[in-house]
């Protein structure tokens, strides 16, 4: 009889115990939306601790329970935006070998559709060419017609190649070309508020699908392929690819007064940006004026109007690093939702936050750390808390949605320093 009650007396502590971790993980799945369950949190802690549990883990598993704990729900990450069939993707097709198209689209497109985009930003017959997939090893495999050309696992495998019926790729290193001083340059014929507004309606449409969570996720776990970024990720590309777009419309345009008038094109599209509370496209726009490929063009920036350059150093106040970037905190924050602010200036504080504070002090969570990460996670749920209104309205046309939609991108640097120097060459 007295070895069962003890045998009984176990299992009730094991039943407890139980029920402790199962409680300590609801009140941390609750912790971020009822901040007043901090003190039950510790308490539950103290009792968890002297059963050798969460707390007493070797230092080395601490990374990873921090990372479950603030990201709530692990396994139930659910994007406030389209899902997965119908989200939104960047899809990039090489064109030569030193430059891509960037397609804004759906996951479902088929190769025939693309390769119509593709004819018509190049200015080629469709008949003329096919989609590849090219492997890493240089093997190619022709795309048929209704093939699906998106994959999130096709890179580093191997890129989809626009190629002659030949196999041959469409266009010969920029450099090399001709045709560059046949180009047009659409974007000049285009009013430049239209192009800012759909420059922000796009930006908008993939900021409103990105949930708080996946800022923790991208910083905290950065597990590749695990589709809790996806919109995220997204966004953060388009905003990387929207600076190198303006590098190379601008190092591809060899007149130089057309290159003049493309420098004041996107000055004003920069403002534009930013009065229509677009401070991703932005900056994007103005730290692509400002790389060195493209601040070296004297004989370019001398031919700017004066009112322009003005402008311009106004608007780069707010790219200005110093003092913690403050000049853009500042006007970020006088700036009423919606709002777009500049995604990876926000992963970096979640960043520093993180690596600059110690996850445990003293085997207890420090519930510091964990403020000020929420803090700054929710500031996407404040910038997403209203809907653009008529102040980003511009004329919704085929030519303004292909400007923005299909970037023809110079993804090599060596090629960009090279048409510069091209363009003007170094006294």
């Amino acid at each position: 009889m007295h070895q069962s009650n003890k045998y009984f007396t176990t299992n009730q502590q094991v039943s407890f115990l139980s029920l402790y971790q199962t409680l300590y993980r609801c009140v941390l799945e609750d912790l971020y939306e009822f901040p007043t369950l901090e003190k039950d949190l510790k308490e539950f802690q103290k009792l968890l601790r002297r059963r050798h549990t969460v707390d007493d883990c070797p230092p080395n598993q601490k990374s990873k329970q921090m990372y479950q704990q603030l990201s709530l729900k692990e396994n139930c990450l659910q994007l406030r935006g389209p899902q997965t069939e119908t989200r939104e993707v960047i899809c990039c097709v090489y064109v030569s070998t030193d430059s891509y198209l960037s397609v804004h689209t759906h996951p479902s497109l088929e190769a025939h559709e693309l390769l119509r985009i593709v004819a018509l930003k190049m200015d080629k017959a469709e008949e003329d060419m096919v989609l590849a997939v090219v492997s890493h090893t240089g093997e190619r495999r022709v795309l048929q017609p209704s093939d699906c050309v998106y994959s999130e696992s096709l890179t580093p495998q191997g890129k989809l190649v626009a190629c002659r019926r030949d196999l041959t790729e469409i266009l010969p290193p920029l450099t090399d070309s001709a045709e560059l001083s046949r180009r047009p340059v659409r974007l000049l014929g285009i009013n430049t508020w239209d192009v800012a507004a759909a420059l922000t309606h796009l930006d908008w449409s993939l900021f409103k699908s990105i949930h708080e969570q996946e800022l923790v996720y991208y910083t905290l776990s950065r597990v590749p392929g695990s589709g809790h970024t996806a919109a995220l990720s997204v966004l953060l590309q388009r905003c990387n690819e929207v600076q190198q777009w303006v590098m190379s419309e601008v190092l591809m345009c060899v007149s130089l007064n057309k290159r003049v008038q493309l420098l004041k094109k996107f000055i004003k599209i920069a403002a534009h940006c930013k009065a229509q509370r677009n401070l991703n496209s932005a900056f994007a726009i103005i730290m692509g004026l400002n790389t060195a490929a493209v601040s070296r063009l004297n004989q370019t920036w001398e031919k700017c109007p004066g009112k322009f350059k003005k402008l311009f150093s106004e608007l780069e106040l707010i790219t200005d690093p110093s003092l913690n970037h403050k000049a853009y905190r500042e006007a970020f924050k006088r700036m009423k939702p919606p709002k777009i602010p500049f995604m990876p200036l926000l992963l970096k504080d979640i960043t520093f936050i993180h690596e600059g504070n110690k996850t445990f002090h003293d085997n207890l969570v420090n519930f510091e750390k964990l403020h000020m990460i929420a803090d700054t996670v929710r500031m996407i749920r404040h910038c997403q808390s209203d809907q653009p209104g008529n102040e980003v309205i511009g004329v919704d046309s085929v030519e303004v949605r292909a400007s923005v939609n299909y970037l023809h991108i110079i993804d090599n640097q060596q090629t960009l320093f090279e048409l510069s120097h091209k363009l003007e060459p170094r006294a």
